[in-house]
């Protein structure tokens, strides 16, 4: 039998909009891949924020065009093995890199960390996200989020330093604050380190633009708060050019391409003695328990999607005493729960 591809256009919504130093948004445009060979079934996703270039539509034609021409999952694991599916957009890549390390588990009768071959030693704080929001909204929002080891925090607007201190009175975890490109100088990524003390950060996550690294090297040097790389650090050849401009990296799969890029640039920064950490672009629970099969390189886990969404389609990952649980079984150990309309893609 045949490979068969199959896609279900998705949109996945928050419970609340949230709030980035890009804007506030309801949800999020997805795209659903399946792989089918022998009766089994591999799932992969692209999720994409609408301030990426890549689109659901680029990624679709993407991987339409790889469909055409590759019949059986062994093929097709082995073209992204070579590097012959460099080339694809982004998401779509990691959407099919995905789906094949689900179905080659599937297969084998193997756990995708065995397909990967990587530990499962795990030392990692499992963070949960607050985005921007109103003052008078925060105490609601963090008594909606789940018990974890530490929060993550939007910041970038002109409330951030008294959300900050808030949440800090609020809650005890330790905090992530994320800057998403919407901090300007030095003083004021400062100011919101010392609203919560520097003892309380666990790091700072892209406070400055892209091109402007240099404030980045500049904080480390002014504070003892790891400073990590996020729109600044998109790939391998990125993450080369700013091997000194940050603590560490913050890895994603619409980013980078897929769970085989992420883990060589984990290894990577873990052999300089840098901070690894895994996020996410909103995903549902298939897009993030999939970059959880690497958390056995990881010192950070954002990977909340799954209960900031409504409609999350997938069952995947848990949270048990603050830390993240993977499932068990074969390939990636996530399923549909409910009735996804996945249209074959015609040969």
């Amino acid at each position: 039998m045949a490979l068969e591809f199959a896609l279900c256009p998705y949109r996945l919504l928050f419970k609340h909009p949230f709030g980035t130093a890009h804007g506030l948004r309801d949800g999020t445009d997805s795209l659903f891949l399946r792989l089918s060979q022998d009766g089994l079934h591999g799932y992969g996703e692209v999720t994409l924020p609408p301030y990426l270039t890549e689109t659901t539509a680029v990624a679709q034609r993407a991987i339409e065009a790889v469909a055409h021409l590759h019949d059986t999952w062994d093929g097709l694991h082995q073209a992204l093995a070579n590097g012959a599916l460099d080339h694809l957009p982004k998401g779509a890549r990691a959407a099919i890199q995905m789906a094949c390390i689900d179905l080659v588990g599937k297969i084998n009768q193997l756990a995708a960390v065995q397909v990967l071959d990587v530990s499962l030693v795990e030392k990692c704080v499992a963070v949960m996200t607050l985005g921007i929001s109103p003052l008078d909204q925060v105490a609601q929002k963090l008594a909606e989020l789940p018990a974890s080891g530490g929060l993550k925090v939007k910041v970038g607007d002109a409330e951030a330093e008294h959300r900050l201190r808030l949440i800090a009175e609020l809650d005890a975890r330790p905090l992530l604050i994320d800057g998403n490109q919407g901090l300007r100088t030095l003083e004021e990524a400062e100011h919101l380190i010392m609203a919560v003390g520097p003892e309380r950060v666990l790091a700072m996550e892209q406070p400055f633009a892209v091109g402007a690294e240099q404030l980045s090297r500049k904080l480390m040097e002014r504070t003892s708060v790891p400073v990590l790389g996020d729109e600044s650090i998109q790939n391998e050849t990125d993450q080369e050019a700013h091997e000194g401009d940050f603590s560490g990296v913050n890895l994603k799969l619409m980013k980078c391409g897929g769970l085989d890029v992420a883990q060589r640039m984990a290894a990577r920064a873990r052999g300089e003695g840098r901070m690894v950490m895994l996020g996410s672009m909103s995903e549902s629970s298939l897009g993030c328990t999939a970059m959880a099969q690497l958390s056995g390189l990881a010192d950070i886990l954002d990977l909340d999607g799954p209960w900031l969404l409504k409609n999350d389609p997938f069952k995947g990952l848990e949270l048990r005493h603050g830390r993240l649980v993977r499932p068990g079984g074969p390939g990636l150990g996530v399923e549909p729960v409910c009735d996804l309309e996945f249209t074959p893609i015609t040969i």
